[in-house]
């Protein structure tokens, strides 16, 4: 098959960038051919037997967009931008928007005026059509029942989207996107869920996709996670953490409110008086940071530390290094983080909402309440005591994971669906 995907982000710092990733490279190395049609402010990496179509935005305003490419910012200082988006030194003059935040962007959709909304569906609508003129896609695969799934639903190509859950957010937040939305069910064939919670969320929010909805659970790609030895003092030391035999509890995720990572940080005040071996790792960001510092600083916090974001390679070895995972979010329609650090043995303390029940048990966790610090704090030690007294427990969390979740097991299903499609 030849399959186009489209996604509103980057192929890493969102859940659907890696959604979009890992589905691409799995795609592919099963033989078929995949484009990717998706928005950058910097040159992307190559992906090995995957077209990249990125479409330039500037991240700040005509200077430094692409830090990723030093020769592509000195051609940028020096000649104007076109504004088109169809080069890198030809950006669109703002950055990409976002349904809460991005590590390379805090603009959102409802940023945008009315000029910068026509020249992003403008400068999508050229991108996708060119990659179907010349590609000649059998489906097109879009992420987020939203504006870029719209532009690839008018093509004629047959279109399947993914809900992610935060544009069932952005739906509820900015009617002024209600009508694209809404077309954009109308237009598609198939849109999948990618758990029971996003199922029904979706459908309580646009009860018209009632019809049109498959469920699908996410996978994770077990090429990048996996258990692996890492040697915690040395990594502890390459981000300025001190260590002396500590237990580590690991956040991974954006620093935005409905992460809960504020309630993480009072947790943290409770164990961190009577556990003062245990440190916290806050890997991310987003919009939410100073706030988060500024909590940080009044709780008094002195074992708890600010990662910054961090790449997906990364992250495994922090996953590997640390004893336990721990995801406060008040709303997560599926939670691709916590499967990711399940993957490395991790087991994980999560709030009861959303998707995360779904897949975090009481054989690798527990959950607990939304915004209960106090619930959280008593699981986060107990499952550290938990893990410590069963040294092979970590090998059956990773082990378990694999069996259920593993991308090239969801990307078989997913192939099945892209041929019922074609078929109809």
């Amino acid at each position: 098959m030849k399959i186009l995907l489209v996604n509103h982000f980057p192929l890493e710092g969102s859940g659907s960038g890696t959604y979009t990733m890992n589905t691409a490279q799995h795609l592919a190395k099963r033989g078929h051919d995949v484009c990717i049609v998706f928005p950058e402010n910097r040159v992307p990496a190559p992906l090995d037997g995957v077209s990249l179509r990125p479409v330039y935005f500037d991240a700040e305003g005509g200077q430094h967009a692409l830090a990723g490419d030093p020769a592509a910012n000195d051609a940028l200082a020096g000649k104007p931008a076109a504004g088109d988006g169809s080069s890198p030194t030809s950006p669109l003059p703002f950055n990409f928007p976002c349904f809460t935040t991005h590590p390379r962007s805090l603009t959102t959709f409802d940023d945008l005026d009315d000029d910068q909304l026509e020249r992003y569906l403008t400068a999508f609508t050229a991108a996708v059509s060119a990659a179907v003129r010349e590609f000649e896609p059998d489906i097109i695969h879009a992420q987020h029942v939203w504006l870029l799934a719209n532009v690839a639903a008018k093509t004629g190509v047959p279109t399947i989207v993914t809900a992610h859950g935060t544009d069932m957010m952005g739906y509820r937040k900015w009617p002024r996107f209600h009508e694209l939305a809404d077309e954009t069910v109308r237009l598609c064939h198939s849109i999948i869920a990618i758990s029971k919670d996003n199922y029904e969320d979706t459908v309580s929010t646009i009860p018209a996709a009632a019809e049109k909805m498959v469920l699908l659970l996410n996978g994770y790609n077990e090429d990048v996670f996996y258990r692996e030895d890492v040697d915690r003092a040395s990594l502890l030391k390459e981000h300025h953490v001190p260590c002396q035999g500590e237990r580590v509890v690991l956040f991974a995720g954006k620093l935005t409110n409905f992460k809960g990572v504020d309630v993480l940080l009072r947790a943290a005040a409770r164990y961190e008086r009577e556990h003062p071996d245990v440190v916290t790792l806050l890997a991310g960001s987003g919009e939410e940071r100073e706030a988060l510092e500024r909590l940080h600083a009044d709780l008094g916090l002195s074992r708890t530390y600010f990662l910054g974001h961090q790449l997906q390679d990364s992250l495994r070895r922090l996953y590997n290094a640390a004893d336990l995972f721990a995801m406060p979010s008040r709303r997560e329609p599926f939670g691709l983080v916590a499967l990711e650090a399940m993957a490395c043995g991790l087991p994980v303390v999560a709030t009861n909402q959303g998707g995360l029940p779904e897949f975090v048990t009481p054989e690798c966790g527990t959950l607990v309440d939304v915004d209960d610090d106090e619930a959280l704090a008593r699981a986060i030690v107990g499952e550290l005591d938990r893990t410590a007294a069963a040294p092979l427990r970590r090998e059956r969390i990773a082990e378990s994971v694999f069996e259920r979740y593993a991308q090239s097991k969801f990307v078989v299903r997913l192939e099945a669906l892209y041929q019922r499609v074609i078929s109809a």
